[in-house]
């Protein structure tokens, strides 16, 4: 797959949502539903949609039921399950030919003015929640005022959504529409939208929506201090704003069952549980082509695992209908040799990310920080990789050896980026850490720092299916003197590890490398190589480490880019962002480019083959999961 179609030209013109005229169709909704109906407990379908609905085009229209069983690693493992059922006012969903597609969501209609200062958007007649209230334009108005532009919710106001250092600002026209002003032109908003809708407090994150009449009541602006403090006891917080946030007890959709949403599934069984449950959106806005309320699957239960032994087992006795996540090439070949055995089949999926090593260049170890901030250290570490070999031993020689870079198929790709630095070469690594002053070496063979330590890192992991790669890396830094000591953790101590800027070096997935300026935070070091100057960028100045002069130029670059008058200019300074960020070689790739495993149970339908895995497309959400079904008996 080349440049030109990984991602469309935006259009309204959108391949899988279209406009549905009511008078020509009669609505279906699931069976679980139509008891529901019956016994008057709710309203009929046709009341339950938007006057005219959202159409996805299933690739073919399925039956009713069912429960997708999926796994998961625990309370941390939030980010899986959220991808399945993420809501954006407009979102990148496949076409056909697996093209990402910028398509509208649950909006009827919106527009950009010629300078792309203003985007209006018109949400659906008769939209609701996932409770039957309605979703209007006071929704809107309480994000925006209450929680948006509320310091105790949102100190610091992302500069994602303030180009220029200027906040957003919102213009409410009537119940259904409103409109998102900018200071400055700001070509890249809606494919930004797409990616993170307009962020926290809260993991679900439907853009620019708060269901005001269940939220305020835990909110400042409308409960009292007495209230706050009562809620804050009841959900065991130390303050009420702690109730907010992707892992809050209220805001976060994970923990809350009861919190409104309109996404095709909601919560029913929150983490922690041995078994984790989903269940249909009774008021989900969507249809397929024949007006069959989506999602076709009744139920999504994601079971518990502790190992990855434990989920191979899992996917050799036939307990997985559908998972990426989780799914290694390590394992490649035992799950071709189980397919038949499991009644699943591989459907391959286009892997953009590029595994990495991620030194934490604002470590408060000064003199680990020094090494790192030395060029020869950095070069020497990348070329001291073996790339190949990890992947003929890890990945079935199915990646590729890769720095971290964007990625074939990326409109800023770049083959000298996407190769720099990755040549095996140990002989001039351990030349080039002579050089940088650490010749020195203890009893074992391991090199010393200024301060006389051994040169050791902690390398932090959060999937233990990685233990191979990890231990070739291992062999690979040993062989020009580095320690490298691999720690496999929980995610969510990985997570607060990485937020509390307490570790030495990471080993992830860098994603993001397709279109770089839908999430351009992942190269400019936020949550990961430099968080804490990121945290100096966006806070200018009054918190976090004042990044280096080449960081720096990275941020400047970002705010020409973010307030360019085209599309052209702006790619222009986002090329040269990547650029420097590769050259200076702050991330070691490794492999990347490979192929995505989906393991797929033989019931399931409508999972599309060769689609493009990244985080800004949403993961599997690309494959617009309520358009799956299963087989029933």
């Amino acid at each position: 797959m080349n440049a030109k179609n990984w991602i469309a030209a935006l259009s309204l013109a959108a391949l899988s949502s279209t406009s549905l005229t009511v008078a020509a169709w009669a609505f279906q909704e699931a069976p679980m539903l139509t008891e529901i109906v019956e016994a008057g407990a709710l309203p009929p379908v046709d009341e339950r949609l938007p006057t005219n609905p959202t159409v996805v085009n299933a690739l073919s229209v399925g039956e009713y039921g069912g429960t997708w069983r999926r796994a998961y690693s625990g309370p941390g493992d939030r980010w899986g399950p959220t991808k399945l059922m993420e809501e954006r006012v407009l979102k990148w969903t496949a076409d056909e030919n697996g093209t990402a597609v910028l398509t509208p969501g649950y909006i009827e209609s919106y527009s950009v003015n010629e300078d792309s200062t203003e985007f209006t958007f018109t949400l659906l007649e008769g939209l609701k929640w996932s409770d039957g209230m309605p979703v209007t334009t006071e929704d809107v108005e309480f994000w925006y005022n209450d929680v948006f532009l509320n310091p105790a919710l949102v100190p610091t106001i992302d500069p994602t959504f303030a180009p220029g250092g200027v906040p957003l600002e919102l213009e409410v026209q009537d119940e259904r529409t409103f409109t998102i002003k900018f200071a400055q032109p700001y070509v890249y908003f809606l494919q930004i939208l797409a990616k993170d809708s307009t962020g926290e407090p809260s993991l679900d994150r439907p853009s620019f929506l708060f269901p005001k009449h269940y939220l305020s009541q835990y909110n400042d602006k409308y409960a009292s201090e007495e209230e706050l403090a009562a809620a804050a006891e009841k959900y065991n917080v130390a303050a009420w704003t702690d109730l907010w946030g992707s892992k809050g007890a209220l805001t976060g959709w994970w923990n809350n069952p009861e919190l409104p949403v309109i996404t095709a599934w909601k919560i029913e069984t929150p983490a922690p549980a041995e078994t984790v449950t989903m269940v249909r959106n009774p008021y989900y806005y969507a249809v397929d082509q024949e007006g069959n309320q989506l999602p076709y699957i009744d139920r999504i239960e994601h079971r518990l695992f502790q190992d990855p032994e434990t989920l191979n087992l899992m996917v050799a006795q036939g307990q997985i209908d559908m998972q990426a996540r989780y799914m290694s090439l390590d394992n490649y070949t035992f799950y071709k040799e189980n397919e038949e055995r499991g009644g699943y089949h591989i459907v391959p999926g286009l892997d953009s990310n590029v595994w990495s090593l991620v030194p934490n260049m604002n470590t408060t170890d000064e003199v680990l920080r020094g090494l790192f901030e030395t060029e020869a250290v950095r070069h020497a570490m990348s070329i001291a990789v073996d790339r190949e070999l990890i992947n003929e031993l890890t990945q079935s020689g199915l990646a590729k050896e890769l720095q971290t870079a964007p990625v074939m198929g990326s409109p800023y790709y770049s083959e000298e980026l996407s190769t720099h630095w990755t040549e095996y070469d140990p002989d001039l690594a351990n030349e080039l850490l002579d050089e940088a002053g650490l010749s020195e070496r203890d009893g074992a063979g391991f090199r010393l720092r200024p301060d006389g330590k051994r040169f050791s890192l902690v390398v932090e992991a959060n999937d233990a299916a990685h233990a191979k790669t990890l231990e070739l890396l291992a062999e690979n830094f040993a062989d020009v003197g580095i320690e490298f000591l691999p720690r496999v953790i929980d995610r969510t101590q990985w997570d607060n590890n990485r937020a509390n800027n307490d570790f030495q070096m990471h080993w992830i997935p860098f994603d993001r490398l397709t279109y770089v300026p839908a999430d351009p935070r992942r190269i400019m070091g936020s949550d990961g190589y430099a968080n804490q100057s990121f945290k100096w960028y966006n806070t200018k100045g009054a918190e976090g480490m004042e990044p280096s002069a080449e960081l720096q130029q990275i941020y400047d670059l970002w705010d020409l880019a973010s307030q360019s008058v085209s599309v052209e200019v702006a790619d222009d300074y986002v090329s040269q962002m990547a650029e420097i960020f590769v050259n200076q070689g702050w991330v070691i790739g490794v492999y990347g480019a490979g192929t995505v495993v989906n393991i797929v149970s033989d019931k399931m339908h409508n999972v599309q083959a060769n689609l493009v895995q990244d985080d800004i497309f949403r993961g599997v959400g690309l494959a617009r999961t309520q358009q799956f079904w299963i087989e029933q008996d």
